[in-house]
């Protein structure tokens, strides 16, 4: 029986966080990435172009917040399964 992969889009600003999530990804032979974007707005395309099983999506992007392209995927897609994170929080 044929089981598929977890497909992945991962949404963050910071080249070094998509580097390391999608190197963990790649040692996970029931997990494959999909699309990466930088932004709120690449995050919507991506998301309309690849529609990803899981979206790991960053708040705090420049140009729109992970929570506004949140918003709009889910009134277009809203069984979409979104994980949100703050990257490049202060403690």
């Amino acid at each position: 029986m044929a089981t598929s992969s977890i497909r992945i889009l991962i949404v963050d600003d910071h080249p070094l966080i998509r580097e390391g999530v999608s190197a963990v990804l790649s040692g996970q032979s029931d997990m494959s990435l999909v699309g990466e974007a930088t932004t709120g707005r690449e995050a919507i395309e991506s998301f309309r172009r690849h529609l990803p099983d899981v979206t790991l999506m960053d708040l705090r992007m420049p140009d729109m917040s992970g929570i506004d392209a949140i918003s709009v995927i889910r009134s277009e897609f809203p069984a979409a399964r979104i994980v949100s994170s703050a990257s490049g929080s202060r403690l």
